[in-house]
């Protein structure tokens, strides 16, 4: 049978015991706080960015997510669509492409990802990227592109060069390409030139020769008969 001071002892030894055991864990230091980094400014909606060119609306660019961080002038936006208006605010073109880029005074507009624009006459661009830049008011890319044209003819080939609403532009180098009906198009261009021509160069009236006048010449008289005897003075 145990007495009180046994008792008391076995209650100390196992209040020593959990004090040792306790000790021996690791105990965890709190975590630092860690700043997590978030834009300055951030739309998740849609949003619309419009630049004007003198008063004209120019372009006008659609997008669903907005960020800007607080150490940059960049916007950057996903996806892009963009509508482009010609000098008196009539919709002329559009582009759209997965993301894009651009500033805060909309000096330039940088498109990349799946790049497809639509041009005033119907041909359609596809490019990895396309940049605008206001300042000469031009779009470019170094790229490889694919224009198909409003006649159905696929033009392939790097780089790109275009106005701003898409209405006149060229592929810089390395240009193929597949035209629709060709061997009939040429007879038929052929034939407008030949026409060009024709109407260009009227061929000259050409006036027939005439043959000089004769003088008049007496009749001789019939054979057998005397000639007249000519009228004298008496």
């Amino acid at each position: 049978m145990l007495t009180p001071a046994s008792r008391l002892w076995g209650v100390f030894a196992c209040a020593v015991l959990a004090a040792f055991l306790l000790g021996c864990e690791e105990i965890e230091e709190p975590k630092p706080w860690i700043r997590v980094e978030r834009p300055q400014m951030l739309f998740t909606d849609t949003t619309l960015l419009d630049s004007y060119d003198k008063g004209v609306l120019n372009w006008r660019l659609k997008t669903a997510y907005l960020e800007r961080w607080a150490d940059k002038e960049i916007v950057t936006v996903r996806p892009v669509f963009v509508d482009i208006y010609d000098s008196i605010g009539e919709r002329v073109a559009f582009l759209r492409a997965d993301s894009g880029s651009l500033d805060m005074t909309f000096t330039y507009v940088y498109a990349y990802g799946h790049v497809y624009a639509l041009t005033p006459k119907g041909a359609s661009v596809r490019a990895d990227s396309l940049l605008w830049n206001k300042k000469d008011n031009l779009v470019r890319t170094a790229s490889y592109v694919r224009v198909v044209s409003e006649d159905g003819d696929v033009l392939q080939g790097v780089g790109f060069e275009s106005d701003a609403q898409f209405d006149n532009w060229k592929i810089l180098s390395n240009v193929t390409g597949i035209f629709q009906d060709a061997a009939k198009r040429m007879k038929d261009e052929d034939k407008r030139q030949a026409e060009a021509e024709r109407l260009s160069n009227p061929p000259s009236s050409s006036s027939q020769a005439s043959k000089p006048a004769s003088s008049p010449s007496r009749k001789a008289p019939p054979r057998g008969l005397p000639p007249k005897p000519k009228a004298g003075k008496p």
